[in-house]
């Protein structure tokens, strides 16, 4: 099927730029600047789906701007694997803004007019990255994401954001401007390309193994938004920021972006074919594995609601990863479309967070005994995200676990099938106890007039809660697209 030349992609990433613009110009004029935000997610998410029946149908869709190099253009192509994570973006993206400004306009947060700004432009790195045509296109848009969400994580400036900040940037920068840059030279210099190539561009090199794997392996920790032990220390110290961009880095763009990163690596600059042939499978998926448990026993010592999330997010990312190296189609189906059931469980999960913030300045699970009596909205929304999480069905995280399992036993790999299967008791052991305390502990200081539900907030919460049952009912679109990734 011959590609569609469109301008498409450069208006789904334009339409959060020119956003990110208004509402700097509207800094003085706030009910209109913070209707900006909805109306613009409305529009990439229109755009991004007019493309979807093109890619669903097998086909592309190309747009060539300009050549830096010899074998290096700034150049959009929407394929299978970017229109799962631009959908994901686009789409909460439209609950994001409202839950933003609910929370915000609460709290009376200060500088909401950067804020804004800065997740607007970080919506645009997303979708710009996951249509991205080469690599370097998606390590520009990777880096851009890396700067525009600096100003949101230390949004408070206190010192536990700058600490936080600095960490964050420390990580994500000192990774690509390192590891990131020496992959991409050497890239260049054996394929003398940086585009994604279906098989996977380095396939067929003339290029020793020992330097194939070196590669491969700064690409795994250059792209450190994936979080792979020991890579992770950025993602529980971004805590420090407002939830709705906790929400932001774990849900929808940041960890996400870097997962993606890693499944390009490994589908379209290596090739499941070269992976397998240097045993970069294996080796990866026994990382992932030690990441996966691990960040799980973390999640379970933190009594900080946010922090354990966090750790989870460091832990479920890894499934993605564990799903692409384990090179069975059937598994590299489950990794694809964990990207969408992890993003909408998590996103309700951190709103949920926020909520209970809002309501009641609680952070600590150890204090919210009986809160789900004062907030049953956010605390139904909480259990039927943390059910997702764990792989209960009907929910969107037992059809990708699903996957997952089938995909290790298909390998003939007994031992990551183990993995998942204690990785998702590690998941009860630390999610429904939350719910636990949250409707049967017992309340000791809040009347019941002190904590309510916010509907601004609670709204977008119940949303993203019914998207991640829906995708569990219905998961046909991306299991599509998942599908026509490993073909």
């Amino acid at each position: 099927m011959e590609p569609v030349i469109s301008i498409r992609p450069l208006l789904a990433v334009a339409v959060a730029g020119l956003a990110a613009l208004a509402v700097l110009l509207l800094n003085n004029r706030e009910k209109l600047r913070d209707v900006v935000s909805p109306l613009a997610a409305i529009a990439m998410f229109a755009i991004v789906a007019s493309m979807a029946p093109t890619v669903l149908a097998g086909g592309t869709v190309d747009l060539r701007l300009f050549e830096i190099l010899p074998g290096i253009d700034f150049a959009f192509r929407v394929d299978a694997l970017g229109m799962v994570f631009a959908t994901v973006s686009s789409l909460l993206w439209i609950v994001a803004a409202i839950y933003s400004i609910g929370y915000m306009r609460h709290l009376n947060e200060h500088a909401q007019t950067r804020f804004f700004a800065c997740f607007a432009t970080s919506l645009a790195a997303a979708v710009g990255g996951a249509f991205a045509a080469n690599l370097f296109t998606l390590v520009i848009f990777y880096e851009v994401l890396s700067l525009v969400t600096y100003p949101l994580v230390y949004h408070h400036e206190d010192e536990e954001g700058w600490t936080g900040s600095r960490k964050y940037l420390v990580y994500l920068m000192g990774a690509s401007k390192s590891l990131l840059l020496a992959a991409l030279a050497l890239t260049y210099h054996i394929a003398g390309s940086l585009d994604f190539v279906a098989g996977g561009l380095l396939a067929g090199v003339d290029a020793a193994a020992p330097l194939l794997t070196v590669v491969y392996f700064c690409y795994l920790f250059g792209f450190a938004k994936a979080a792979v032990m020991p890579m992770h220390a950025w993602l529980p110290a971004a805590m420090v920021a407002p939830t709705p961009v906790s929400a932001l880095l774990h849900a929808v763009a940041v960890v996400k972006m870097g997962v993606f990163c890693v499944l390009r690596v490994v589908f379209h600059v290596f090739g499941a074919g070269l992976v397998d042939g240097l045993g970069l499978g294996i080796a990866t998926a026994y990382l992932v594995s030690f990441t996966i448990l691990m960040a799980s026993i973390y999640a379970l010592t933190r009594d900080d609601l946010k922090a354990r999330l966090a750790y989870s997010t460091v832990s479920q990312l890894s499934y993605i990863v564990l799903g692409a190296v384990l090179l069975s189609p059937v598994a590299m189906v489950g990794g694809i479309i964990h990207i969408a059931a992890h993003a909408f469980s998590k996103i309700t999960l951190f709103f949920c967070a926020g909520s209970i913030y809002c309501a009641s300045g609680k952070r600590n699970i150890s204090d919210m005994a009986g809160i789900g009596r004062r907030l049953p909205w956010t605390m139904g929304a909480f259990f039927v995200a943390s059910l997702s999480m764990i792989g209960v069905p009907p929910t969107a995280g037992f059809v990708s676990k699903w996957y997952l399992a089938l995909g290790s036993v298909e390998a003939g790999e007994i031992a990551f099938l183990v993995v998942l299967l204690v990785s998702s008791v590690l998941n009860a052991a630390y999610f429904l106890p939350v719910s636990y305390v949250a409707f049967f502990g017992t309340e000791t200081q809040e009347s019941p007039t002190t904590v309510r539900e916010i509907p601004m907030v609670t709204i977008p919460l119940v949303a993203t809660a019914i998207l991640s049952v829906s995708m569990g009912i219905f998961p046909g679109y991306f299991l599509t697209l998942a599908e026509g990734v490993v073909r």
